[in-house]
């Protein structure tokens, strides 16, 4: 199995040669290059092509926020777990607005980390349980009004039985054996229900399909 090739991008060294000392301590992971700056990180990004990206929010030059969508922005597929110290639910929503596929506290473990890292590449989406909340509050504060089942929104069945297993956290081999369908297929299915519902990844459409109630979550 080809190892998980990551980009590291935080403007502290040392927080950098910690996440670095993580992924090579457990295997399976390929540290592709370390940005300092949001502006290296996307140049990095552009070249070295990594398969998740760990990146700050606050660094110098462009802050993480802008720098996950100059990255999501040219490659849709990208893969983006934002670290930050901080709870505020703006950085989360921003992140998750620009394409991040996942939300990490700095003070989470370094179990976490590779976790979320492995989850992410497998196309999967992390948000901690004691943030979702948040995130769902100013989807549903912004979304108010919008349960309007405009035609474009509207998914067939199929489409529907891939984003509820998605809601629930499941990657695309789960899905495909859940449902006796090849992960082609699922990600066939992914890409249309991102067109319909507008969404960029797999947070943004678990995020939607919790908003409007169609996980019963």
């Amino acid at each position: 199995m080809k190892p998980i090739r990551v980009l590291l991008a935080d403007d502290h060294h040392l927080f950098r040669e910690g996440l670095r000392h993580i992924c090579e301590a457990v295997g399976g992971f390929d540290v592709v290059g370390e940005a300092a700056t949001g502006t290296e990180a996307v140049t990095m990004s552009r070249d070295l092509n990594p398969d998740v990206a760990l990146m700050d929010i606050q660094m110098p030059e462009m802050d993480g926020v802008r720098a996950t969508a100059a990255i999501t922005g040219e490659r849709p597929d990208a893969r983006v777990i934002v670290l930050t110290m901080y709870r505020h639910d703006t950085y989360v929503f921003e992140a998750i607005k620009a394409g991040a596929s996942g939300y990490l506290l700095k003070d989470s473990s370094g179990d976490d980390v590779v976790a979320a890292v492995r989850c992410v590449a497998q196309g999967g989406a992390i948000i901690p349980p004691e943030m979702a909340s948040m995130v769902l509050a100013e989807f549903r504060r912004l979304a108010e009004g919008g349960r309007d089942g405009s035609s474009d929104e509207r998914l067939t069945a199929a489409e529907m039985e891939v984003l509820l297993r998605v809601a629930q956290g499941e990657d695309n081999y789960q899905i495909a054996a859940a449902l006796n369908i090849t992960t082609k297929t699922v990600a066939n299915r992914l890409y249309t229900i991102f067109c319909k519902l507008h969404v960029k990844n797999r947070t943004q459409a678990a995020l939607t399909a919790l908003r409007k109630g169609w996980a019963g979550l």
